[in-house]
């Protein structure tokens, strides 16, 4: 049997969104300075998600991170799609961030730069990642 929820009282209550409140890390420094809330503990969820290797760490969830260095050596033609992929996949774990777009990628010897819209539940901005290739 399946209960049946009165409309009436569904509508009294409301849902509330849980704060993203985090410390603050100053990347500039590597310290901790505070706390962010908002769009600014997004920026910070994907800068840290980028940085952090996908299945290389015990302490996070296999959800968690990027499999970024499993390109480095491929050819180009491969390595834009999938990155775009892999970028795309480990960002939108987080229930925050409702879309990656606007890819664009600038190659500098070693490195790739790539640069992306991040479409969240707190707004919206610009980042980027750094991938060896």
């Amino acid at each position: 049997m399946t209960p049946k929820v009165n409309e009436d009282l569904a509508n009294i209550f409301k849902r509330l969104a849980i704060p993203s409140k985090t410390y603050w890390l100053n990347r500039d420094t590597n310290e901790i300075f505070g706390y962010c809330d908002g769009v600014e503990a997004v920026k910070q969820a994907v800068y840290k998600v980028l940085l952090t290797e996908r299945y290389d760490w015990v302490i996070y969830s296999w959800n968690y991170g990027a499999e970024l260095k499993g390109v480095f050596g491929r050819q180009m033609t491969y390595v834009y799609p999938e990155v775009k992929r892999r970028i795309e996949e480990a960002l939108l774990q987080d229930d925050r961030i409702k879309k990656v777009r606007d890819f664009s990628f600038e190659k500098r010897r070693n490195t790739l730069l790539v640069t992306f819209i991040v479409e969240s539940t707190e707004g919206v901005f610009e980042s980027q990642v750094n991938v060896n290739v």
